[in-house]
């Protein structure tokens, strides 16, 4: 009988816990994970000194980078500059951008990385997605996720908690992407992957039944966990669609409408996960959403965004757009302008 196999480019190493920063040294001597000495640490202007003088201890011999932005156009600047000089392993230590721009540089010059998160504020962890700032906003870009990811809660003590609890909402919002992807295939025939949803919405059900909060060590080892599943399942279907769909497309017509007032990812993506069951009828989900959003005092409504009502009606009218081709309840529905303010205008009035 023939033996099947999928390959999946997963990291191939995860440690989540206290003190797992100091696994960092076996990662390295492993020739698999890390296939020589030369190596460059990413890391932001405003990373903790607590945090780099760990880091030095441990590759003392590295180049370090201090990445200024997250455009894409920096990006791949940084990318040919290193490339002029050669490593052999990137590691990128921050939060969700640095992570992201430490992805792409990596992917550029087909070297592994190695990511070391300082906050869990989304899903990028593990995910072949680097999602970077350009002229219209921002772009999703395909990369190859890390070969290792390391969460260190003792790193996370000085996070602040916003940056902590937007990681929630990216993850719930698995939920109405999930349902999204179910609807295209019903409508359009498009090809769901089965195992890619159960990684995904497994994430999604820890969080949405999750008693605990974001000061406890057990509720951070689970998010971290479930922010890493989100990206296995990314990976696994090779595209982010079990992690992103309407929601998501509501939160980039936010971004790109009003950068200015443009608030952490997870708490967008949220406030579309909410809108958006909402808008294919499903209340009991767009209930429990809102519930667990509201249990760690995250944004449901407009409102909560700082965003007006015909703000976000704008953004809602908007949010096809950021994502052509990409076939969702706002797709589905095809509103007219003012269709999609009545049920704003409902939806409004039903979470207030």
């Amino acid at each position: 009988m023939p033996e099947l196999s999928r390959l999946v480019a997963a990291p191939s190493v995860v440690n989540i816990g206290h003190g797992t920063l100091n696994t960092l040294s076996d990662i390295l001597a492993d020739p698999a994970l890390c296939p020589g000495s030369r190596i460059v640490v990413i890391a932001g202007k405003n990373s903790s000194q607590e945090v780099t003088a760990q880091l030095r201890e441990l590759v003392p011999d590295a180049t370090w980078v201090t990445a200024e932005n997250g455009t894409e156009e920096a990006a791949q600047i940084l990318a040919t500059e290193l490339r002029t000089t050669g490593f052999d392993l990137v590691i990128g230590v921050g939060g969700g951008r640095i992570l992201d721009i430490a992805k792409f540089v990596a992917a550029a010059n087909q070297w592994p990385s190695i990511a070391i998160a300082t906050n869990l504020a989304h899903d990028g962890l593990a995910s072949p997605v680097s999602i970077l700032d350009a002229q219209t906003g921002r772009t999703s870009v395909g990369v190859t996720p890390p070969v290792a990811v390391i969460v260190d809660l003792d790193l996370l003590k000085s996070t602040p908690p916003a940056m902590l609890s937007a990681g929630i909402g990216d993850i719930l919002s698995n939920i109405s992407a999930i349902a999204d992807w179910e609807l295209a295939h019903e409508a359009t025939g498009e090809t769901v992957d089965g195992v890619a949803v159960t990684l995904a919405r497994t994430a999604a059900d820890t969080m949405l039944f999750h008693p605990g909060a974001v000061q406890d060590d057990d509720f951070l080892i689970a998010l971290a966990e479930s922010l890493v599943l989100s990206g296995i399942a990314m990976t696994m279907c090779g595209s982010s669609r079990p992690c992103s769909g309407a929601c998501h497309e509501i939160s980039h017509a936010i971004d790109q409408l009003f950068p200015e007032k443009s608030k952490p990812h997870g708490f967008q993506v949220g406030v579309g996960a909410v809108f958006a069951s909402f808008l294919r009828g499903d209340q009991p989900t767009a209930q429990h959403l809102a519930r667990a959003l509201r249990q760690h005092a995250m944004p449901v409504l407009p409102e909560d965004l700082g965003l007006t009502t015909d703000e976000f009606i704008a953004a809602v009218v908007h949010a096809p757009s950021t994502r052509p081709g990409r076939y969702t309840i706002l797709e589905h529905l095809d509103l007219s302008h003012e269709a999609i303010g009545e049920k704003v205008r409902e939806f409004v009035q039903a979470f207030h």
